[in-house]
């Protein structure tokens, strides 16, 4: 399926799903894409998380009933509120006024969505991949979950948290290994690979990791394995990490799109980031997007 077809098929289906207790995973299945790559590519393509377009959807079709003549109770328990009073708050946030105050001219609009995409020729950003072939790789690495919506901020703290905690002063000096998170660290290169997998509801797991070369597995670290399969390598030069993000918008918001045929396994994303060659900051600095495809 198109990838611009499978978010339009998203938002079909929570609009014929509007008054049922939606399942981020059922919209997945429909769409017949990872729920970790229908997230990310909607909240690039639309600027909203799947959870805040069904709620807006929601809160926006309950303001009409009300003005329409129906009791609150009643469209709050319609619309899979659990009590009056949770509905009347999120209501309350969404629309600026409580529930009874409702009419036509002061609740918030919220009408569904339509993506669509147009092209003018040369408009689209060309850009430099490859696709390649691997054999099962297994992947090491510091583990934690993130959700969708603030990923893009967090995750580099998350990077920060690590390096200061485990790779100052012995590993950026070149020093033996002090304990078994710094041997691993060193036998396994980790930090050149950042891993997205696992993906369920709005949360996913992030790895800071390395190539795996067998020995201790440390508290707090665990061992991936991805399967063998073709990968599409994309090149990224510039600062890290807002030159890497960029790329990864357009990965989600021009190539997806333009290249119908191609689909993305359900397996994680990898970012692999140069190790021996410069500094994250420099204008030149060398990364890459991984992406699983058949």
């Amino acid at each position: 399926m198109n990838w611009l077809e499978c978010i339009n098929k998203a938002i079909q289906y929570i609009e014929s799903h509007l008054e049922d207790d939606i399942k981020l995973e059922d919209i997945s299945k429909e769409c017949y894409v990872s729920l970790y790559y229908l997230q990310m590519g909607f909240q690039i393509f639309t600027g909203y998380t799947l959870y805040e377009y069904i709620r807006n959807r929601k809160l926006y079709q309950a303001s009409l009933d009300i003005i329409n003549g129906s009791k609150i109770i009643s469209v709050a328990y319609k619309y899979g509120y659990l009590t009056p009073e949770s509905f009347s708050k999120a209501f309350k946030r969404f629309h600026g006024i409580n529930p009874s105050k409702a009419t036509i001219n002061n609740i918030k609009i919220f009408y569904p969505l339509k993506i669509d995409l147009n092209l003018i020729g040369g408009a689209m950003q060309k850009l430099d991949y490859k696709i390649t072939n691997m054999f099962d790789f297994k992947l090491i690495g510091f583990v934690k979950e993130f959700d969708m919506k603030d990923a893009y901020q967090k995750i580099p703290l998350f990077w920060d948290e690590i390096c200061e905690k485990y790779c100052y002063p012995h590993i950026y000096q070149g020093l033996p290994a002090e304990n078994e998170y710094e041997q691993a660290i060193m036998d396994n290169c980790i930090g050149e690979y950042g891993v997205c997998i696992d993906c369920k509801e709005s949360k996913f797991k992030y790895l800071i990791a390395g190539k795996y070369t067998g020995g201790v597995i440390p508290e707090g670290m665990i061992v991936y394995t991805f399967k063998q399969g073709k990968w599409a390598i994309f090149d990224c030069y510039g600062k890290c990490p807002e030159k890497l993000q960029e790329l990864n918008t357009l990965i989600f918001k021009e190539w997806l799109p333009n290249t119908n045929d191609i689909e993305i396994r359900d397996e994680g994303n990898i970012e692999w980031y140069d190790c021996v060659n410069g500094e994250k900051s420099d204008d030149n600095y060398h990364t890459q997007i991984w992406l699983p495809i058949k």
